[in-house]
C-alpha cells in the first residue's frame, strides 16, 4: 500500500510539474500578463485569448503597446506581420528603451512601401541617447504574408538582431575602445504603428494612401528569457552563425553607417573601425 501511495504521490507531483511548465509557456506569449496597450484610442486589441495583438493606423491615429516590465539584458523574440499591400508611409516599430535624456535604445523598425516593393528593415542602437548607428536591409521573404520571429539578444558582451533564427546584425561591447554600451538601464519593450510620410518610403518622396486605411500589424509569441543563468547571458556567435550573419550582410543589407564616408568626413565612428 505504501508503494501505490508513493507512486500516486510521484504522478501527482509529475502532473503539477507538467501544468507548471506549460503556464509558464502559456504566460511568456501572454499579451494581457506581459503588455499594456498605451495609446491609439482603441486601434490596439488583443484577441484569442491574449495570444494575438494587432495595431491598427487610419488617418486619425496609430496605436502601441509596451511591456509592464523592464528588462536589463534578455534574448527576446516576438513574432509579427507587417501591414499588407500598399503599406507607403507606415513605420511599424519594435524596440527595447529606457527613459531620460540620457536614454539607451535597440531599434527594429519596418519602413512600409507601395505593392510589391520590399520593406526596409532599419536597425539602430542608441547609447546614453546617442544614435547614428542605423543599418538597413532588405528581407529574403514577404514579411506580410505570414508571422516571422524577429530577436534581439542583449548580453553584457554584446547585441545581436535577428530575424528566424538568422543573425543579421551584432553590435559588441567595445567600451574598451571608448565606444559605449548599453548595459545599465533597464528597458521596457515597446511597439507601434504609426504614419510617418515625411520620411519613411522614399524619403518622404511617397506619401501615405489612405484609401487603403485602416492599416493593420500583428503580433504573436513573444518570449523573454531574463535569467542570467541560462546560456543566452554569454552567448555569442558560432562560426556557422559568423557565416550567415556575413551572408546576410552581404546580400540583404541596403545601407551601413560604417562605410557611409560622406556621412563621417571625420573619420568613421571608433567602433567602425575597432577589430
Amino acid at each position: 500500500m505504501a508503494y501505490t501511495h508513493n507512486c500516486s504521490m510521484i504522478t501527482v507531483l509529475l502532473s503539477l510539474l507538467v501544468f507548471a511548465t506549460f503556464m509558464t509557456t502559456y504566460a511568456a506569449g501572454n499579451f494581457y500578463q506581459n503588455f499594456d496597450i498605451t495609446w491609439g484610442d482603441g486601434r490596439a486589441k488583443i484577441l484569442d485569448n491574449g495570444q494575438l495583438l494587432t495595431l491598427s493606423l487610419d488617418k486619425a491615429s496609430g496605436s502601441g503597446f509596451q511591456s509592464k516590465n523592464e528588462y536589463l539584458f534578455g534574448n527576446i523574440d516576438m513574432q509579427l506581420k507587417l501591414v499588407p499591400g500598399n503599406s507607403a508611409g507606415t513605420v511599424t516599430a519594435y524596440y527595447l528603451s529606457s527613459k531620460g535624456s540620457n536614454w539607451d535604445e535597440i531599434d527594429f523598425e519596418f519602413l512600409g512601401n507601395v505593392s510589391g516593393e520590399p520593406y526596409t528593415l532599419h536597425t539602430n542602437v542608441f547609447c546614453q541617447g546617442k544614435g547614428n548607428r542605423e543599418q538597413q536591409f532588405h528581407l529574403w521573404f514577404d514579411p506580410t504574408a505570414d508571422f516571422h520571429t524577429y530577436s534581439i539578444l542583449w548580453n553584457p558582451q554584446r547585441i545581436v538582431f535577428s530575424v528566424d533564427g538568422t543573425p543579421i546584425r551584432e553590435f559588441k561591447n567595445m567600451e574598451s575602445k571608448g565606444v559605449a554600451f548599453p548595459k545599465n538601464q533597464p528597458m521596457r519593450i515597446y511597439s507601434s504603428l504609426w504614419n510617418a510620410d515625411d520620411w519613411a518610403t522614399r524619403g518622404g518622396l511617397v506619401k501615405t494612401d489612405w484609401t487603403n486605411a485602416p492599416f493593420t500589424a500583428s503580433y504573436r509569441n513573444f518570449n523573454a528569457e531574463t535569467t542570467s543563468s541560462n546560456a543566452w547571458f554569454t552567448q555569442q556567435l558560432d562560426s556557422t552563425s559568423q557565416q550567415r550573419l556575413s551572408e546576410v550582410q552581404k546580400n540583404y543589407m541596403i545601407y551601413n553607417y560604417c562605410t557611409d564616408i560622406k556621412r563621417f568626413p571625420q573619420g568613421l565612428p571608433t567602433e567602425c573601425t575597432a577589430s
